[in-house]
């Protein structure tokens, strides 16, 4: 039950995330830091942030003192992940290990297919299951918001399945859940060609995605192995005529996906291992987010997408997980966005923007990933007595404490 004011603290530091641009690079000496800081929550929101000892001098207000030294953030967000799914892809692992390429993988049977027949034969039940223990350890990292794409289904009642299964899984679990629709991941066998498969979604699932309200949504997988960028701009161009937000798998391979993107509106455009000095200054001059993946950078042992780069140009930068079960299974976003910052040369301001108020923009939300007045009161506490030791640490430090719509979890 919510009071109607609380008051939480003291930490070391508030780092509150306000005032900085959606776009662009950021200093470390940019970040708003509250000294000896206290966080007012009223009825689920921030009400007001500001030196402990100044906020406890309301009249009416519960105190949640604090004993220690903390470092308080906005709760994490994680703009990308397929954690709906069945089985394991560990033989793709070895095999990406003994030299065999994605593609080359994926056109042998293995890659994305391999999880479609797994997640096929899965129970909706198996399905929110494993994910709510993957949202556990989220949790657990201080991850408060978690986008969740179906697209190993590839079918009506299948994709049907999944974003059921999530939306149950949002039922069930804390942290909240912000469903996208990847039935446009690769064309299913069943199917002799991508604009065939294209065609039945738009008639066949986004009518039954609309009347049940399972997402608002879209994304689309731009490459060799998947969707053409000829057949990509006029399926998303279909979905931007009946409102849906959309989002592409882009320039992971090779650099196509990024032009369609941000052709077609999209909120953001994730991947961009491949992605070229072109590409970049394209991505920087329009309002689409840019998404680093290192997760699946790690998991296949490619190159990072061009963080310093983007951020330089004046691109908006955020950082997720893509946790999936073949090229991205580590699944832990901190130790991910850490290692992206050592290889890139980014500042902790720049990285925890990427998981915070800039993450939130590539899902088109509001009222999350900053500290400040009216936004939902989700914050994370770290047990350290400066904010950049948490991204030293690696992903070793986990938070000591989690409050998700202002109640300690």
């Amino acid at each position: 039950m919510k009071h109607a004011k609380r008051l939480i603290g003291p930490f070391k530091q508030v780092v509150t995330m306000n005032n900085l641009p959606l776009k662009g690079a950021l200093r470390n000496d940019q970040l708003e830091i509250i000294e000896d800081g206290g966080i007012l929550i009223n009825n689920g929101k921030i009400e007001k942030v500001d030196t402990y000892n100044s906020l406890k001098k309301g009249e009416g207000i519960e105190i949640s003192k604090l004993e220690g030294d903390f470092v308080a953030l906005p709760g994490f967000i994680d703009c990308h992940t397929h954690i709906c799914y069945g089985g394991s892809r560990y033989l793709d692992f070895e095999d990406r290990n003994s030299g065999v390429s994605y593609i080359d993988i994926a056109k042998r049977g293995g890659g994305i297919w391999s999880t479609v027949k797994h997640t096929r034969a899965a129970e909706k039940m198996d399905l929110i299951e494993g994910m709510i223990l993957r949202l556990d350890r989220h949790l657990k990292n201080g991850i408060t918001t978690v986008e969740v794409k179906s697209g190993y289904g590839l079918s009506v009642s299948q994709e049907v399945k999944m974003l059921k299964a999530i939306r149950s899984a949002n039922e069930h679990h804390v942290v909240d859940l912000i469903p996208t629709c990847l039935a446009a991941h690769i064309v299913p066998k069943e199917f002799s060609n991508e604009c065939e498969y294209l065609n039945h979604i738009l008639k066949e699932l986004v009518p039954m995605v609309k009347e049940q309200k399972l997402c608002s949504r879209f994304d689309i997988f731009i490459e060799e192995s998947a969707f053409s960028a000829k057949a990509s701009r006029a399926y998303l161009k279909a979905l931007n005529r009946q409102g849906f937000d959309i989002t592409v798998h882009g320039d992971q391979f090779t650099p196509i996906g990024s032009t369609i993107a941000i052709e077609c509106g999209a909120v953001s455009v994730d991947h961009l291992e491949a992605s070229t000095d072109k590409e970049i200054l394209a991505i920087a001059d329009s309002n689409v987010v840019a998404a680093a993946l290192p997760g699946a950078s790690i998991g296949l042992g490619c190159s990072f997408a061009p963080a310093r780069k983007l951020l330089d140009a004046g691109a908006s930068l955020a950082i997720a997980s893509d946790w999936n079960p073949g090229s991205a299974p580590q699944g832990n976003l901190l130790s991910q966005a850490s290692i992206l910052a050592t290889f890139e040369k980014l500042s902790a301001a720049e990285v925890l923007s990427g998981i915070t108020y800039r993450a939130a923009k590539a899902l088109a939300l509001e009222y999350r990933g900053r500290l400040s007045i009216d936004y939902i009161a989700d914050i994370v506490a770290f047990p350290c007595n400066d904010f950049r030791e948490i991204l030293y640490s690696q992903g070793e430090l986990y938070p000591s404490h989690v409050w998700k719509n202002g109640d300690l979890i």
